[in-house]
């Protein structure tokens, strides 16, 4: 005769092994960021929730204007801020990037954006100490580029610092789909 214990040990064990799958799951491969701000309207709107893909980008290049979830940490007035921002990335490793009359240019070639980001002033890498992206970085924008906080005044955005690509967005419903 089985005791008790045993019995409800049974039981219980396809629902802890449920719990830890989904618990390792959200961990390293997909987990759900609200999208914090206006930095991104039109394209995410402030409370957007959507899906960040953890692992497979990890695994394939970064493409210029995915959509990626940034961790920031900056030191200010001694204390250390930390926080995570979705972003659009703009340059590459390599990539001469400048902006001249709300038009992208990289490596001196204009590049469409059919994202229809907000314009923004002149602007060129240079002004952040390097005349490329460096190896292994990236220079993230947001869409709303008058109300944004991004790679202009943070700087350029290491590889390790990309926690994920942010594939689509599933609340609110109405706005449910990919936005890249």
């Amino acid at each position: 005769m089985q005791s008790k214990v045993t019995r409800i040990g049974r039981m219980l064990l396809p629902y802890m092994i449920i719990i830890i799958v989904i618990i390792l799951l959200k961990l390293f491969v997909v987990t759900t960021v609200r999208v914090n701000g206006g930095s991104m309207n039109d394209t995410l709107l402030d409370g957007d929730i959507m899906l960040l893909d953890r692992i497979s980008y990890r695994f394939r290049d970064i493409n210029r204007f995915e959509i990626v979830v940034v961790h920031l940490e900056e030191e200010r007035k001694d204390v250390i801020y930390e926080e995570d921002v979705i972003k659009r990335v703009i340059g590459l490793p390599g990539d001469k990037i400048s902006y001249k009359d709300g038009n992208l240019y990289v490596n001196d070639t204009l590049v469409e954006e059919d994202f229809h980001p907000k314009e923004t002033d002149d602007f060129d890498i240079s002004e952040l100490g390097s005349e490329v992206v460096p190896e292994d970085s990236y220079f993230v924008m947001g869409d709303n580029r008058p109300d944004s906080y991004d790679s202009r005044y943070f700087g350029f955005v290491s590889k390790d610092d990309i926690l994920g690509h942010a594939m689509f967005t599933i609340w609110p419903l109405s706005r449910f789909g990919g936005k890249d």
